[in-house]
């Protein structure tokens, strides 16, 4: 009782000399330097500690001058984001984002190729003309986990040139002679039965080879094929992208108030896009921007969705897929069309594509249009995309489907 008496006692005497210290008669530097002194003593009495670092302040410092470290929250720290090199997309796990790639020729001929299996995991596709007006898709894969994968065919150069800046390892069943001669300089694995398998799941029989994820480990594993690092495209955030949204920007500029039933300016730029790669209607896709997911709903030319089968590898055991498997409708997020100058080669049978250069492109994504073109420099460098100003077009997160539209052909939006 007598320490707690004594202890106000010698708080009140602080406070009024505090008083004191701010009194007007009082000369300012005198005050500020009395002012300091007193707070040590407060903070000292009361436990604190620190004091000196107040002492030592020149007199003319002040309360306001004076700067504190400060603890950060629990919510304001936060590991940094990994994204893969392939789609974009934030990685639950940063090891798998140097894990290996694949690339993997993929029919779409009327011959027994559709539905193709495991499609719609690929994080990039090029779509291009393999022969005879016929589309051929080079469907990049990282982290796959379909327990089937194909059909695999034959490689051409031109899928090459856009295969190599991925690190990948070129999947194939033979090829042209020129692509089976320069793909000798890279990592692949052509028809090989201890990687892949011919399966009897009444596809015609050039359209039976496949693999699964497990393979492609062991074949990784056995040639030291470990790891990929990938030059991927320009890419947003995915909050970015999200806030490009054609609907998101409408809101964001008041172009539609939320309580108005008139959706109109809403609607996307390019609802309906059609591609023409000069041959017939069966290779001709058409996508439908899905507003709910913004991504675009892969269909053939007839109107029927482009499916394909996704299932484990149990489901596949000793099973035909069409038996086995659900289907799932291709809807990627990014669709573009590469303008190339394309002719049929010197052998009658193939085409020959430009791929080093520059030519017009077309990029839709977030419901949006955007006109420019795309430049690639060299096989080993990334393609990039340019708007009609110059800026380069980063891409938003997702699986990304390229289509390499002749200049005969024609985009449609």
């Amino acid at each position: 009782m007598k320490f707690k008496k004594s202890k106000e006692k010698a708080e009140a005497k602080l406070v009024e000399d505090i008083d004191k210290a701010f009194a007007i008669n009082e000369k300012p530097e005198k005050s500020k330097k009395k002012l300091v002194f007193l707070i040590c003593g407060i903070v000292a009495f009361l436990g604190g500690a620190g004091c000196l670092v107040f002492a030592i302040l020149s007199p003319g410092k002040v309360l306001s001058d004076l700067t504190f470290p400060t603890i950060p929250s629990e919510k304001a720290v936060k590991t940094d984001a990994v994204y893969s090199d392939l789609t974009g997309e934030e990685l639950a796990d940063a090891s798998l984002k140097n894990s290996p790639i694949y690339c993997i020729q993929t029919p779409n001929g009327l011959d027994g190729a559709r539905p193709q299996t495991a499609l719609n995991e690929a994080g990039v596709v090029f779509e291009a003309i393999a022969e005879g007006g016929i589309t051929r898709f080079a469907a990049i894969y990282q982290n796959p986990e379909s327990g089937i994968i194909g059909p695999i065919r034959s490689l051409r150069i031109y899928f090459l040139d856009w295969d190599v800046p991925f690190d990948c390892t070129v999947v194939h069943a033979g090829g042209s002679i020129e692509a089976v001669n320069e793909v000798k300089k890279y990592k692949h694995l052509s028809e090989d039965p201890t990687y892949m398998y011919r399966g009897n799941y009444n596809y015609h029989l050039w359209n039976n080879l496949f693999t699964s994820p497990s393979l492609l480990a062991n074949h990784s594993d056995t040639y030291q094929y470990t790891s990929s690092s990938a030059k991927g495209f320009t890419r947003v955030t995915e909050e970015a992208a999200e806030k490009d949204r054609i609907d998101s920007l409408a809101n964001k500029l008041n172009i539609v108030e939320p309580s108005s039933s008139d959706t109109s300016e809403l609607i996307p730029e390019a609802s309906t896009i059609t591609f023409s790669f000069g041959s017939g209607a069966n290779f001709s896709p058409v996508y439908q921007y899905n507003t709910s997911t913004n991504t675009y709903d892969r269909h053939y030319a007839s109107g029927s969705a482009h499916e394909v089968f996704s299932c484990s590898e149990e489901e596949l055991y000793g099973k035909d897929p069409q038996d086995a498997c659900s289907t799932t409708q291709l809807s990627p997020s990014v669709v573009i069309a590469m303008i190339v100058d394309e002719r049929l080669s010197s052998d009658g049978v193939h085409e020959a594509i430009t791929t080093i250069g520059s030519n017009t492109a077309y990029v839709f994504q977030n419901g949006k249009a955007i006109k420019g073109t795309w430049k690639k420099n060299s096989r080993e460098e990334q393609i990039h995309f340019y708007d009609e100003s110059g800026e380069e077009i980063p891409l938003i997160p997702g699986q990304t489907w390229i289509s390499a539209i002749p200049t005969y052909g024609s985009v449609d939006y």
